[in-house]
């Protein structure tokens, strides 16, 4: 059972848990790259994994410096998200509606993280270790970053993309006209995605 008798041991306690995250992060993100259908976010992934190992080397260097280096301990809050996002990876369906629930769960990854970073900073500023604050708020900021490069792709790319791709219902017992379509399916297709965009509209507004 871990010991929180000071504000030194909860910062200590922070930091080994951001160094769990973040080994655990250096292994999940190739996986999550490789599994991810748009070039787009294929590239930011693989972009967030070199920054992810900054970061760990970072907080490896503010442990070393405690002489905290050598104990370990797990980040089950992270074990949980990525298995969530393993679990969206690994899913039937279509590729595009895949990435869009890849990017949620990348979000609740990084919202996790801004949180720690944030905590942990905060510490050490008050424990009077500016130099490590200093260095968490870069980590904290590289975070932030991350969670806005993806909230864009999901807004800009892969939203749009997921959406655009829903199936048509298929028209098996209408006759087909001269271009091998039913007749009027294309008037109904456009009814259908005028339909979609006036809910996007209302939702706006």
């Amino acid at each position: 059972m871990k010991k929180l008798d000071s504000m030194q041991a909860l910062y200590v306690d922070q930091l080994r848990d951001l160094r769990s995250a973040e080994a655990q992060l250096v292994d999940a993100l190739p996986k999550a790259a490789k599994g991810a259908a748009s070039p787009d976010l294929k590239a930011a992934i693989q972009e967030h994994l070199g920054v992810t190992r900054e970061q760990l080397a970072r907080v490896d260097a503010l442990l070393e410096g405690l002489a905290e280096g050598r104990r370990r301990a797990t980040c089950k809050g992270m074990a949980g998200l990525i298995k969530e996002a393993n679990e969206t990876l690994e899913a039937d369906g279509d590729p595009q509606v895949r990435d869009a629930g890849l990017i949620a769960a990348a979000q609740r990854i990084e919202h996790y993280e801004i949180a720690g970073y944030g905590c942990a900073a905060a510490y050490a500023e008050l424990l009077g270790d500016q130099a490590a604050a200093t260095e968490l708020r870069v980590s904290l900021k590289e975070e932030r970053e991350a969670d806005t490069v993806l909230n864009v792709l999901a807004q800009k790319v892969v939203n749009p993309a997921a959406a655009e791709g829903e199936a048509e219902p298929a028209e098996e017992d209408e006759a087909e006209d001269e271009g091998g379509k039913p007749p009027n399916a294309r008037g109904r297709r456009s009814a259908r995605q005028a339909k979609r965009r006036g809910r996007a509209d209302a939702r706006v507004e």
